[in-house]
């Protein structure tokens, strides 16, 4: 068995990049930016005002003066070609140029407006409400690759002009479940077989990460059954098998996979849940064997997947990030694998306390229902008591950073 980082290691080692293609902003939601992107203008650029209200002189800006209207400046209007002279104002609304020889912006709830003058009120907001032109970005402003594209950064790119993005295209995965014992979900399993729950649920943290997902259908336990079933997925970009990974008669997925030409990594981790994992690759296509267990098969998608669609999309393969918490109820020392419990965060503290759920096996999915987190533990960690500090992976966040 290999470490977790070691597993990890090796199974970037032989992640690839995808290629890049053009899209319109309007389909840029959760990709990944491939381009830097210069800024061809300033924001804003001319100055504006932000406020609905009246653009005055500061040196007339004062207690009781009285100003004569002498314009209008709608959003959205051409600079004003005159320029403000003294005991002089001009309507003006949010968004609007600033004319010439006017430097503040008096709001209308601090004047008396009498229609062709106004009167300025005893007291003034000290805000100018002017927005200065590049105050939010200047032409040549630089927004670095590989990024993904959040709403911020969407509404950013479009106020710079940019129609056209350049992203790295959607990994597309195929999942494909294996084993004599499934049925899919809608389907009356026999007194033998069972749903094959953890389907849906990789498929949903892939979705999320910006896949594009295959359900493949179930490969039975038979070489012939899963050459055909692999070979439907030859056009991924990574091929996800559950279940068939470990060491019985009918767990055939590695042997197969090696015969029909993916040279395989590794196999085995000292992880817990997740040992019997493997990965390998051929010419155009990644695979990983996860195992058969609900919960094994999901930790191991947020543990190696994650990072495997992140160096595909050349972001920091990071997966979740690792947080640290106070446990608030002890634990014994932990075995030779490193251990990621379900556990449960509360935040409601002025420090977040982590508490491990009683029951651990890797079957049971409600407990990971339950979880919002996984408890990290080394191998071979010491006994712990309450407040100890130990490291955890949030489930409640987004999963590319």
């Amino acid at each position: 068995m290999i470490s977790v980082s070691e597993a990890l290691k090796r199974l970037l080692a032989i992640t690839s990049p995808l290629e890049t293609e053009w899209i319109d902003l309007s389909e840029a939601a959760g990709r990944v930016l491939a381009q830097d992107t210069l800024s061809p203008r300033d924001q804003p650029p001319f100055d504006s005002s932000s406020m609905d209200g009246f653009a005055v002189s500061q040196n007339d800006s004062e207690a009781g003066k009285q100003l004569k209207i002498i314009g209008t400046v709608p959003a959205g209007a051409d600079i004003p070609d005159y320029c403000l002279g003294r005991n002089e104002a001009v309507r003006i609304y949010t968004g609007a140029p600033i004319p010439k020889g006017a430097d503040r912006v008096v709001i209308v709830e601090d004047v008396n407006d009498c229609g062709s003058i106004i009167i300025l009120n005893e007291h003034l907001e000290e805000n100018l409400f002017i927005r200065l032109a590049g105050s939010d970005f200047k032409k040549g402003y630089k927004v670095s690759a590989p990024h993904v594209l959040t709403p911020a950064l969407i509404s950013l790119l479009a106020a710079m002009n940019q129609a056209r993005l350049l992203v790295y295209k959607k990994p597309i995965v195929s999942i494909i479940p294996t084993g004599d014992e499934l049925v899919m979900p809608g389907q009356i399993p026999a007194d033998n077989q069972i749903v094959a729950s953890n389907v849906y649920g990789l498929k949903s943290i892939l979705e999320v990460a910006g896949c594009e997902v295959k359900l493949l259908p179930i490969a039975r336990d038979n070489e012939s059954s899963i050459s055909n079933i692999l070979n439907m997925a030859q056009s991924s970009d990574l091929i996800l098998t559950i279940g068939g990974a470990s060491v019985g008669d009918f767990d055939l997925v590695q042997d197969t996979a090696h015969k029909m030409g993916f040279e395989i990594s590794f196999y085995k981790i000292a992880m817990r849940p997740g040992k019997p994992l493997f990965a390998g690759r051929n010419p155009r296509s990644l695979l990983v064997g996860l195992p058969g267990n609900p919960v094994s098969a999901i930790v191991c998608g947020y543990v190696f997947i994650l990072p495997v669609i992140q160096a595909m999309q050349r972001l920091n393969p990071i997966g979740l990030p690792r947080k640290i918490a106070q446990l608030s109820a002890p634990l014994n020392a932990n075995g030779p694998r490193e251990h990621y419990l379900r556990a449960i965060v509360d935040y409601s503290t002025e420090r977040p306390n982590i508490k491990a759920h009683e029951h651990q096996d890797s079957s049971l999915l409600n407990v990971l229902y339950r979880s919002n987190a996984l408890m990290i533990r080394e191998p071979n960690d010491r006994p712990r008591k309450a407040g100890d500090m130990v490291k955890f992976i949030s489930l409640n966040q987004s999963y590319l950073q």
